[in-house]
């Protein structure tokens, strides 16, 4: 069967009902923006012909039970399927407390959107005729109920996926998750600050995927543009919309005449918004403002392990140096820097440019 179909992707909407948002002045989420900027993109989405909508998690600002309600509705009036995986601002605990809902009751906030009235945290769905959705779910909780650090898949679930995945030998598998499973920032698996982005037995489902024949897999947590490969699975992980540069996606998959397929996505962004014309000025500047914090961690922990004294000079200049990231397809350069630190912060530069739009060829 020739498989020709569309889909667009939005990923960590952080949805806040204004009476819900949370103060703080080092808040990089831009939430004031939350809901009209995803009305925006629905409807520049109604204009176009797409068979299905990833959400890949954090769909709320903080768990809220009134904003899963509000998003739950909102995806329950589209005239297409949407599939959802729970973030780690989704579930913040295993257990409801007084602010947030609990881990089992994410599935009957989105029985329309993959979950079909289950308990469990992770389903299968054949979208279309040939074309399988997994959602898994990799957020996970201490003993006491506490989310941890870091992103993971339990055994029970490995042992579910792989069993799936026999049964759908003849199908596209498209696999969605909120971590990340393939690095997306220079040895990001062993940095502090960007391990927390990972799945933590990344190489389980890697292998699990790979044997399977799965090149596919949607993720987001990041707040970053990127495309990421590693031995024929390609990794796209899509920025938020609470962020700059507030992206989204539309993405092709394509069968030719010969057999051959292949991905096509496009970027876009909401640049601007009816209260807010320069949303993405704000919004860039918004991060700038709050990343001498970052940018210092980023310093003084290894590999670079600079004094916090020359991690302050130094702090100023790279302002904007996240923005940039995750705006994708990076091209930096800080010649003032000395040598050693100048070479760190290039190799941040895309060795490509397939981060926002790209056509990949997976056969």
């Amino acid at each position: 069967m020739a498989l020709n179909f569309r889909f667009a992707v939005a990923s960590d909407l952080h949805i806040a009902l204004p009476h819900t948002i949370s103060e703080s002045k080092h808040r990089f989420h831009l939430v004031e923006v939350s809901i009209p900027a995803l009305e925006l993109v629905l409807e520049n989405l109604s204009k176009l012909d797409i068979d299905f909508l990833l959400l890949p998690g954090d769909l709320t600002q903080d768990g809220e039970p009134e904003n899963h309600t509000w998003v739950s509705k909102k995806l329950a009036e589209l005239p297409y399927p949407v599939y959802v995986v729970p973030g780690n601002h989704d579930i913040p605990v295993k257990f409801a407390n007084d602010y947030s809902i609990g881990a089992a009751d994410f599935p009957s906030y989105y029985h329309h959107c993959g979950y079909d009235y289950q308990q469990r945290l992770y389903y299968s769905e054949q979208v279309l005729p040939g074309l399988r959705i997994i959602g898994l779910n990799s957020n996970q909780f201490d003993t006491s109920g506490k989310q941890e650090y870091t992103g993971g898949l339990e055994e029970e679930q490995l042992d579910w996926l792989k069993q799936i995945l026999t049964t759908a030998e003849d199908e596209l598998v498209i696999v969605m998750l909120h971590h990340n499973v393939i690095e997306h920032l220079p040895d990001q698996s062993n940095n502090s600050l960007g391990r927390r982005y990972m799945l933590e037995n990344k190489a389980e489902l890697l292998y699990i995927l790979q044997s399977a024949g799965v090149k596919l897999i949607f993720t987001g947590h990041l707040h970053v543009q990127d495309v990421a490969q590693y031995q024929g699975i390609y990794e796209i992980t899509t920025g938020s919309l609470v962020t700059y540069p507030h992206p989204y996606r539309i993405v092709d998959f394509m069968t030719d005449a010969s057999g051959k397929q292949s991905l096509k996505i496009e970027s876009y962004r909401v640049n601007s918004l009816p209260n807010l014309p320069n949303l993405s000025d704000v919004s860039r500047d918004w991060i700038g403002d709050r990343s001498f914090r970052f940018m210092s961690k980023l310093l003084t922990n290894p590999p670079l392990n600079l004094s916090p004294e020359f991690a302050a000079q130094l702090a100023p200049s790279l302002r904007y140096f996240w923005a940039d990231i995750a705006n994708g397809d990076a091209v930096l350069d800080f010649p003032n820097f000395p040598p050693e630190i100048r070479r760190y912060f290039q190799s941040f530069n895309a060795t490509n440019s397939i981060d926002n739009n790209a056509t990949l060829l997976l056969q």
